[in-house]
């Protein structure tokens, strides 16, 4: 029900929160500019949150009678209702979703809705609901990084016999299992998700009580806020707690580093679909064509994800450099930390979401993988490997098998198509059995190390990257 204003409380609250010390009102260029509700709007069911928990902690500390607390708590969750039903009217008289709400709420309950402004600013306000944000946030970014996990799984169990060249400087050097090459950008992510939850450990402290910098002469209970909005701590520095934005610029870096993991992953994948690899093809329905030439097949997904890259990391250079000389504590600069803050969650999101289902779209060309392989210089490093247990130093038996390279190279043959007195001749050590190095299903399985290519460690790291989605 709306309640009657006076006329006194009308005109408050037509004016800004600040007002009473200003003589003249904002031009409507200067309301515009500096106007944050075009973006923040999305922090209102926080603000609601964090103004819910706070109203109840007042009301218990007597400092709001305790049905003056119910009636603001009440009013408050209908106006959540409200804008969950009609949306938020975005205009430049509302300097932010803060005072949208305030304002929502003053023509429901009249004076009594400025109670509740209490023991708090909204520099306090704003950190809170941006960490609130947050909580929510990584949790759903690291779900959806499960999913890339996920599928990335699916094609590693899928594909498990399927051997290609292992490559270094983007030239063929080992051969690896396609399962083991692409189990690398699992554990990338996996390393994501735990920096994920250890920032989700620094933003995990109450800000609430600071106020605007210096804390609050109100007996406030910080432990009931606390307690209300989940929170394990709460600030132990006032001034700190308003000016602090280290834990939005962990969550940027978190971001843009997922990034760079996704761009590193689909770059393979564009290359691999090229004509001139053939590995793989990308499902048509995450490709496009070309408006001229008919025949294109183009991985824009792909393409798209790898050039988001770039945002994410520009959002996090503007948000250091945002804070890189700001005095203490609390400048209107901090502003400036929600949009980069957004727009980096929403990309990262959105690049997580379809990666993960193009991933599943993909189809693995065994065919022309194997023509890839028929380098059999592939094997190199296991016939050095092999003189070392004959008894060679690594260096000579490097220096001789790259002899035997040279030799081959020359006379255009491959090593198994060299004899075994050729292998003799480069060293007396060769015997009949160094052929068997020359097959790659056998390269790949003498591998022990842990980690390591051959099939058998492979479906470990499988197994273990399967216990962990599962946890």
């Amino acid at each position: 029900m709306v309640a009657t204003l006076s006329k006194n409380w009308e005109k408050y609250i037509a004016m800004k929160q600040w007002g009473g010390r200003f003589k003249e009102k904002s031009i409507e260029e200067v309301e515009k500019f500096t106007c944050s509700l075009e973006f923040d709007h999305r922090l209102y069911k926080y603000d609601i949150k964090g103004s819910i928990a706070h109203a109840e902690m007042l009301g218990r500390c007597g400092i709001l009678k305790i049905e003056e607390a119910e009636k603001i708590i009440d009013s408050l969750k209908e106006i959540q209702r409200e804008i969950e039903e009609k949306g938020i009217r975005i205009h430049h008289k509302y300097e932010d979703i803060h005072t949208y709400i305030e304002n929502k709420l003053s023509k429901k309950i009249g004076e009594l809705s400025g109670k509740l402004h209490t023991a708090r600013s909204r520099n306090d306000q704003v950190a809170l609901d941006v960490r609130l944000y947050l909580k929510d946030e990584i949790k759903e970014v690291a779900e959806k990084i499960k999913e890339v996990q996920k599928s990335i799984i699916k094609i590693a169990q899928e594909n498990i016999n399927i051997i290609m060249p292992g490559y270094t400087h983007m030239q063929q050097a080992e051969p690896v299992l396609f399962s083991h090459h692409i189990m690398a950008y699992f554990w990338m992510l996996q390393r994501d998700i735990k920096k994920l939850y250890f920032c989700l450990k620094n933003i995990d402290e109450l800000p609430l009580g600071a106020a605007a910098l210096a804390g609050t002469s109100f007996n406030i209970n910080q432990e009931i806020t606390s307690n209300l909005l989940d929170f394990t701590t709460i600030v132990p520095n006032s001034i700190d707690g308003v000016s602090n934005r280290d834990f939005i610029i962990d969550c940027l870096f978190i971001a843009a580093l997922v990034m760079m993991h996704l761009s590193r992953f689909n770059e393979e994948l564009i290359i691999w679909s090229t004509n001139e690899f053939n590995f793989i093809e990308i499902g048509d329905a995450f490709c496009t064509g070309s408006s001229i030439m008919p025949q294109k097949k183009n991985p824009d997904v792909c393409e798209l994800i790898r050039g988001k890259c770039g945002r994410v990391y520009g959002n996090l250079i503007s948000l250091l450099t945002t804070m890189k000389a700001l005095p203490l504590s609390y400048n209107r600069d901090l502003q400036e930390d929600k949009e980069v803050l957004f727009n980096s969650i929403d990309i990262l999101k959105n690049c997580l979401s379809v990666f993960s289902k193009m991933l599943l779209s993909i189809e693995i060309n065994n065919i022309f993988i194997e023509k890839h392989l028929k380098n059999k210089y592939l094997c190199a490093t296991e016939i050095a490997n092999y003189l070392v247990k004959k008894g060679l130093t690594f260096r000579v038996a490097h220096e001789i098998v790259g002899k035997l390279i040279l030799k081959s190279s020359s006379n255009n043959k491959s090593l198994d198509e060299i004899t075994l007195d050729e292998f003799k001749e480069v060293c007396h050590l060769f015997e009949k059995d160094i052929y068997d190095l020359l097959d790659l299903k056998k390269v790949i399985d003498i591998k022990k190390s842990h980690g390591s290519t051959s099939r058998e460690q492979v479906e470990r790291q499988i197994k273990k990257a399967e216990s962990i989605i599962s946890n």
